[in-house]
């Protein structure tokens, strides 16, 4: 066997070259993502071209003495990354044969040097271009796990940043439909008996260079998980858990098993001058096999086509059967202006941060996308969205009479667009809920968004949420579980399940999930908020005022939080306090909205009921949706025996 010493710097073999020197194999000029033990299993094999290389013979230069205890298990792994990298396969191979129970051999030719001036491909890219990528032979295997990363960040930085949005776009909206057809005949063969019914999206990573783009590449990993969860029988966990893994290095398998799906994909986005390219990949957890995998490159066009493609090539690998509705929204492919999908692309980025700063940047954004695009349904369905919330209880900083009309029109609008868009139905169930106080309209939105997309974990969390109010405690907690299954690392939906614990009196249970949810993010202050309320009513002050104190401070003294302090304080005895506070909510609603409800909440603590129920009477004039939890808030239990109270309860018409 020949000696490292002896070895030529540059091997080219097909389309690859190596790099002994720099530990590097690219494809096209584009470096791939080889970890270190393959990349040192594929140089010892083109030390010897056309010769065996024994087990032993790895063993002894790879894994020395005992530094490797399970030597057959590493060896394996690493020859299996290394073909899944080339493209290779252990039954056909085109690189990597194996001799049985002796070791393997590399039988495709390799070349010597390349001068380093005959590589175009380098300079192509640093001038904004990414080379095409060549035809694939019919016969050839399936594709590995494609580029992973390019060249780096600080070669090309302002090529990138006159990237164009909608190349993006026309990537992920597509990276299925060509490819739908090309793997049909080959998946039978591939994945037979195979029952894939559930899948995980991880973070696309961002090859760019640029971390101002991060919202880009989060963007249209969005977008695909949006377009998987279209189909009914299939389970697609939620956004928020798998964004939980970006930038982690966890195995795919412990990956799997801690969200329980059968396969994950996964791939990069890598944005050059006016042009994108995307790869995908598909790998079937149980069998550690790479299902499917390929690289999507193109100019500025039509991405949602691009991401529909994609789809429905990951979809035919799992062989899930479609139903002509699957069928039907996979094939929409709206076209969308790219500065639009860009600002859509924004306004989810803060809409997914959840405070009333983010959601005002959020409308902006959405405002924005509808103007340049009118005709795009998902930018009304987040503007809808950000409406829906921003003047509900839980942010109170709109006035209801300002934002449900707002929220309302930009349902509707979207659902004239596409009236199967779950996320359209669920706001314009959720104004209906917080709102119209329209509970029939409500409950029926929220079945229908379900029904249409039984992946979109926010329907299931916004049912549920219905339900509690409506007193239907058990099939909240069915609902909330739902959602928790679809998206198990949401902070909100760990958050909603504290909170309908806490209003179903369930206390003990309550605090738990709460800090659990906390260990989470200590930093998000609903959960400090709720965590406060239940030691409230577990008169347990001593840890009540901490945790409502933190949630004010984190909130920047929002009136929701600061009501509830001073509610705390007064039952606890301190009303020199509590008044302090109420002081200070009055003069903040002399320049900003406060709504009535959260001076009833103070008042309450203070004893002071018909004052409680003054304030209540005028938030029932303003339509305040903290009145749709009037049935099952417990802060309001005191007040429960009052005939103006029960007047003002039968005046909402809750159902049975």
């Amino acid at each position: 066997m020949g000696t490292p010493a002896t070895i030529t710097r540059i091997l080219h073999f097909g389309v690859f070259e190596v790099d002994l020197k720099a530990g590097e194999l690219r494809k096209h000029g584009l470096r791939l993502k080889l970890p270190e033990q393959p990349f040192q299993v594929l140089s010892v094999l083109l030390e010897n071209p056309g010769e065996i290389v024994t087990r032993e013979e790895l063993r002894s230069r790879l894994w020395p003495g005992d530094t490797f205890v399970d030597f057959d298990h590493g060896l394996n792994n690493a020859v299996m990354r290394l073909r899944e990298v080339l493209g290779d396969a252990s039954e056909n191979p085109r690189f990597v044969e194996t001799i049985p129970r002796r070791g393997y051999r590399f039988i495709a030719p390799v070349a010597g040097s390349f001068p380093p001036a005959t590589s175009t491909i380098q300079p192509e890219i640093a001038n904004g271009h990414i080379p095409p990528e060549p035809a694939k032979p019919q016969s050839a295997a399936p594709l590995p796990e494609a580029v992973q990363s390019g060249p780096p960040g600080r070669q090309w930085p302002q090529a990138l940043r006159r990237v164009s949005v909608t190349v993006g776009l026309l990537l992920l909206c597509g990276l299925s439909a060509t490819v739908f057809y090309q793997y049909h005949r080959k998946s039978a063969g591939r994945i037979a008996g195979s029952q894939n019914k559930s899948l995980a999206v991880l973070p696309l990573e961002n090859l760019s260079g640029d971390k101002d783009q991060e919202y880009f590449a989060d963007g249209m990993t969005d977008d695909l998980i949006a377009n998987l969860a279209k189909i009914r029988s299939l389970r697609v966990i939620s956004r928020s858990t798998t964004m939980s893994y970006k930038g982690t290095h966890k195995p795919l398998s412990q990956i799997a098993s801690e969200l329980n799906v059968d396969a994950i994909v996964e791939g990069t986005v890598l944005r050059v001058g006016d042009r994108v390219r995307i790869t995908a990949e598909l790998v079937q957890v149980s069998t550690d096999r790479h299902l499917w995998a390929d690289t999507y490159e193109s100019q500025m066009g039509d991405i949602l086509s691009l991401q529909n493609r994609v789809s429905s090539a990951i979809v035919n690998e799992i062989r899930i059967n479609l139903t002509p509705e699957d069928v039907e929204r996979l094939a929409k492919n709206p076209a969308v202006a790219p500065e639009a999908y860009e600002n859509y692309l924004k306004g989810r980025y803060y809409w997914n941060k959840r405070s009333d700063e983010n959601l005002t940047r959020a409308i902006g954004y959405f405002e924005e996308a509808t103007q340049q695009a009118p005709q795009y349904s998902l930018a009304y369905a987040g503007l809808a969205d950000c409406y829906a919330i921003i003047s509900a209880e839980i942010f109170g900083t709109m006035s209801p009479a300002q934002a449900a009309p707002k929220a309302k029109a930009a349902a509707l609008q979207a659902l004239g667009i596409d009236p199967t868009l779950a996320e359209a139905e669920t706001s314009l169930a959720t104004v209906k809920f917080n709102y119209d106080w329209d509970w029939n309209g409500a409950a029926a939105g929220f079945t229908n968004a379900i029904q249409h997309n039984p992946s979109y974990a926010t329907a299931y969390q916004r049912y549920s949420l219905y339900l509690m109010a409506m007193g239907q405690t058990a099939d909240s907690f069915e609902q909330i579980m739902k959602a928790r299954e679809l998206d198990p690392l949401s902070i909100s939906i760990n958050f909603s399940l504290g909170w309908r614990l806490y209003m179903a009196r369930q206390y003990d249970r309550a605090i738990q999930q709460l800090r659990n949810t906390l260990e989470m993010d200590s930093s998000y202050e609903l959960p400090h908020l709720v965590l406060g309320l239940a030691y409230v009513e577990k008169r347990d002050f001593g840890h009540a005022i901490p945790e409502l104190r933190k949630a004010v401070d984190l909130s920047h003294g929002t009136p929701l939080m600061v009501s509830a302090l001073a509610n705390a304080y007064a039952r606890a005895g301190n009303k020199v306090e509590a008044e302090k506070l109420l002081a200070g909510l009055v003069a903040a609603s002399k320049n900003n909205y406060v709504s009535p409800y959260y001076f009833a909440v103070v008042h309450v603590g203070l004893g002071e009921d018909e004052k409680a129920i003054d304030w209540l009477e005028k938030a029932y004039s303003d339509r305040s949706n903290g009145l749709v939890f009037l049935k099952m808030e417990p802060s309001l239990d005191k007040l429960r025996s009052n005939p103006r109270f029960q007047q003002l309860q039968q005046k909402l018409h809750f159902p049975s």
